[in-house]
């Protein structure tokens, strides 16, 4: 079994891709995959602090703009991955991905973890995109 080849990687201003060694998105054939993605601007600035809503948006943001580097957008999204430290913030946190991908509708998975590397954030999240996705 053969793997897709990679066509491109892309890098953005997070100091944990140098850190751990990781691409913020990688590109492999018509699928689009991007990483573990915070509500921090550049320089660790922390968006929408105490505020579960704001920081899913910043976070999808950064995530979307990753995609657009390969010339993406939110509806060609297919599955989405939030992580979050409170149970509490699900109504948030859905009411943001609603927002962003009602009319998307992709796969979907929300699930409480115990914290995150930074102890401000509430919420992580992964985006999967694929570059034949069409919307009926």
């Amino acid at each position: 079994m053969t793997s897709p080849e990679i066509a491109r990687r892309i890098q953005t201003h997070s100091p944990w891709e140098e850190t751990i060694g990781f691409a913020r998105a990688v590109e492999a054939g018509d699928l689009v995959v991007v990483a573990g993605t915070m509500p921090l601007a550049e320089r660790g600035v922390l968006e929408g602090e105490g505020d579960p809503y704001q920081q899913t948006l910043a976070a999808f943001r950064h995530a979307l703009d990753a995609l657009s580097k390969f010339d993406l957008g939110a509806e060609s999204v297919i599955r989405t991955r939030m992580y979050i430290t409170h149970a509490r913030d699900v109504d948030e946190v859905g009411r943001a991905h609603k927002e962003l991908f009602d009319a998307v509708r992709p796969a979907a998975t929300l699930v409480v973890v115990s914290g995150f590397v930074d102890s401000r954030v509430l919420v992580e999240v992964e985006v999967e995109a694929f570059r034949g996705a069409r919307q009926p």
